[in-house]
């Protein structure tokens, strides 16, 4: 039960954000949060994901985060946004294609804090952007 809590308290149940409201509002716009691969994976692996061009309309730059948890919902690493090696914390993003922009974000399988590879077993990627939240899982076969 202590797992139940602890991963309900991030919010990493939610497999993506449901759309909900009046009859006649416009759907936020698109984000697609892409299945890892390989998976599993070792050492290494890809994130891709994709954010329609609604999410920059009229110069916005949406915020993007990026985190990986093991299953009792702890941080195990930050990825970096691919092409740039920035870190996807806090990230502005931008596009230059009206119809939006597909990126991928690399983790190396290390554990930042510690140096080591991170052990064998499921794993947790939480997209954020702009405060919308999603997730889904990996695995890390050694």
């Amino acid at each position: 039960m202590k797992y139940a809590w602890a991963v309900l308290g991030l919010g990493l149940w939610a497999a993506g954000a449901a759309v909900s409201g009046a009859w006649g509002q416009t759907p936020p716009p698109v984000v697609e949060l892409k299945q890892n691969y390989p998976n599993p994976f070792n050492p290494a692996t890809t994130i891709p994901f994709v954010l329609s061009g609604d999410l920059f309309a009229n110069g916005h730059r949406p915020r993007v985060t990026l985190k990986i948890y093991n299953v009792l919902a702890q941080l195990v690493a930050v990825p970096i946004l691919q092409g740039t090696g920035e870190s996807l914390d806090n990230l502005e993003l931008t596009c230059n294609s009206p119809s939006g922009c597909a990126y991928s974000a690399y983790w190396d399988g290390n554990i930042p804090r510690t140096g080591e590879q991170a052990a064998s077993g499921v794993y947790i990627y939480q997209l954020v952007v702009d405060g919308r939240r999603f997730t889904k899982k990996m695995i890390i076969m050694k």
